[in-house]
């Protein structure tokens, strides 16, 4: 297989990031919209989930979940790539078609979830919170999750990824990729929902975010990351909910 397979998935994470730095609404227009209100958008028709559709929000959580979570999970697919050389139909787009999948089913419930969210006057046409009580809310829910021992028995799997696919290896790589996707989708859901405080196309978020999500599943470094994590996030919420920021 060479290294081919591994060019493929670094394009295809380059190439997601690509197309979030392309879509993201410049600063003017963020301006023009706190200026000129809702008006503005429905004028420019361009930017609220009404004008670009419920696929295009689909297609932009897939960005973001492929641009944000491939990388989290590279510790992951190294893993099972050293386990393929001596074993035959092992075939890692099958591995790595599983575990998007189930994100991709993750950016089809987030985007209903801003549809919905948007309707009903919480979010901005960019995907922002525009209630503190929204924001505050989202951050109380992915702090306490931080502490969740769901979350710790995801965790354990995607820091020990050897053990995890050595449990699983006879189900086969798209089985398997199914199951990492899902493990992952178990640490990371209530970070990611964050984008809505964060920003859906805040590029500084999604950086930042993804960042703290490599860590977090790292075995050595993971453990002093997650909880006070936690505690970050649970003390941010009534400092957000209040407007002290």
């Amino acid at each position: 297989m060479g290294g081919w397979h591994w060019l493929a998935l670094f394009g295809g994470i380059l190439a997601a990031w690509l197309a979030l730095y392309l879509m993201a609404a410049p600063a003017d227009l963020r301006e023009a919209s706190a200026i000129y209100g809702a008006g503005f958008w429905r004028d420019l028709c361009t930017l609220t989930p009404d004008a670009a559709g419920f696929v295009r929000m689909v297609l932009m959580w897939g960005l973001m979940s492929a641009a944000m979570m491939a990388p989290t999970a590279l510790p992951a697919f190294a893993t099972y790539d050293d386990l393929a050389h001596s074993t035959p139909d092992t075939r890692f787009s099958h591995l790595v078609a599983g575990y998007l999948v189930v994100w991709i089913g993750f950016s089809v419930l987030a985007a209903a979830l801003q549809m919905v969210l948007f309707r009903a006057g919480l979010l901005s046409a960019f995907g922002d919170s525009v209630s503190r009580t929204l924001s505050a809310g989202l951050l109380i829910v992915a702090g306490l999750y931080q502490f969740s021992a769901f979350k710790e028995a995801c965790l354990s799997k995607c820091r020990r990824p050897l053990t995890f696919f050595m449990q699983h290896w006879e189900e086969g790589p798209w089985r398997n990729g199914l199951r990492l996707g899902a493990v992952c989708l178990g640490c990371c859901w209530a970070l990611m929902l964050l984008a809505f405080v964060g920003g859906v196309m805040n590029l500084a978020f999604m950086g930042l975010a993804t960042l703290i999500m490599v860590f977090e599943k790292l075995p050595d470094l993971g453990r002093y990351i997650t909880r006070p994590l936690g505690m970050l996030l649970i003390a941010a919420a009534p400092v957000v909910g209040l407007g002290l920021i």
